[in-house]
């Protein structure tokens, strides 16, 4: 009994490793989140399989784990292929995988194609340190929030975004991470009408707002620079101490802060408050 989690080609099917189809022809059942995407990936790669299919998607992730844990506990070869890319990076694959170590069963990763390194590369953004955040939040406000969190990330960012969505989470990005942030948009990656856009933010919203966008997005985003957040603090602190020198009371001055920072108000305050006892 093993389970095998195998990276698939993100668009061009060049990029199938040996290793792949050889997983694919000897396993006894394979679990794929579109079986007629799996189907049709076969085909492209030429390789046969023998192997029961069932469908593993998110819809149906959390059923589907027990039936294929229960199905390796009784000695099945169960290989877990995505899309595209390696499973369980914004694809189903990581409650089967825990459950399998969690029960002492054998795993196995065959690596390859993956969007984030391949982001991270052709941004030509800082690519030592880095942080994968998968899809920003829907809704607006919780889309600010997640990327307020961000906001003094010394790492380069990594972000999958729906092309519907691209333009209003680079409007967010720009209020929080400010307009002279680099970063770039990767489309298409390793397909036809692949490109990558590279600029600041809001020469990235300009993009696209002016374009049709279509396709696989990943948004990579620069980091903040060393030390931002305690610059910043300091600068806070200091513009709440110069509101209140002049006549303002301190609740007033740390919302005015906040207003020209174009922050929390709750983070002037905890700056205010760390500052105070420092001072003590």
């Amino acid at each position: 009994m093993v389970l095998i989690l195998a990276a698939t080609p993100l668009g061009n099917f060049g990029d199938a490793s040996p290793r792949l189809k050889a997983a694919i022809e000897s396993a006894t059942i394979i679990a794929a989140e579109d079986s007629r995407r799996f189907h049709r990936l076969c085909s492209d790669i030429e390789t046969s399989f023998s192997a029961r299919v069932l469908s593993f998607f998110e819809g149906n992730e959390e059923e589907r784990t027990r039936e294929l844990l229960n199905e390796l506990q009784t000695g099945a070869t169960v290989l877990v292929v995505s899309d595209a890319g390696m499973p369980t990076i914004s694809d189903p694959g990581f409650r089967l995988m825990r459950e399998a170590i969690k029960n002492g069963i054998e795993v196995r990763v065959i690596p390859g194609p993956s969007a984030v390194t391949m982001a991270i590369a052709l941004s030509g953004l800082p690519t030592d340190r880095f942080t994968f955040e998968g899809f920003p939040p829907r809704a607006s406000g919780a889309r600010l929030t997640t990327f307020e969190k961000l906001r003094h990330e010394e790492r380069t960012m990594v972000f999958f975004e729906a092309p519907h969505r691209l333009g209003d989470s680079l409007e967010d990005a720009i209020s929080v991470f400010g307009v002279e942030r680099k970063a770039a948009i990767c489309r298409e990656m390793t397909k036809r009408y692949e490109e990558t856009i590279r600029g600041t933010l809001v020469e990235l919203s300009t993009w696209a707002d002016a374009n049709e966008v279509l396709g696989e997005i990943t948004l990579v985003i620069e980091g903040a620079s060393v030390n931002s957040a305690a610059m910043t603090a300091e600068d806070m602190v200091g513009r709440v101490r110069e509101f209140e020198n002049a006549g303002m009371d301190r609740k007033s001055a740390i919302a005015s802060v906040a207003q020209e920072f174009g922050i929390a108000k709750r983070l002037v305050y905890a700056a205010v408050v760390d500052a105070n006892k420092m001072s003590t």
